[in-house]
């Protein structure tokens, strides 16, 4: 039951210095896949809740690099795409450096 806990609460992680974002739709099933796994690794993050704000939605698209879908996920301010893009660089191993870079 604790390792449930955990993993629902995230754990905290010395190794984690970058700033990392995520734009979000709250009842998006990529939103809270891409959040679990950032939670499971002890990330801490910012969330923007765009739900039907176009303003918020415009401004991540033009962060994003046009990208208009939901998650879309920052690294340090530099965007990384979405849920799919986010467990890729994680089973390519790439994700952990990324996660351990302070900000410049």
């Amino acid at each position: 039951m604790i390792q449930l806990f955990n993993f629902l609460l995230g754990r905290p992680s010395e190794q984690v210095q970058a700033n990392v974002e995520i734009y979000t739709w709250q009842t998006c099933p990529y939103c809270i896949r891409a959040k679990m796994l950032l939670r499971w690794k002890g990330v801490p993050f910012t969330e923007y809740k765009i739900d039907g704000d176009g303003a918020a939605r415009a401004k991540m698209a033009d962060r994003a690099e046009g990208r208009r879908t939901v998650p879309q996920i920052f690294i340090n301010q530099q965007p990384i795409g979405g849920c799919d893009e986010l467990y890729a660089l994680d089973r390519q191993g790439q994700l952990d450096p990324l996660l351990a870079a302070a900000p410049n």
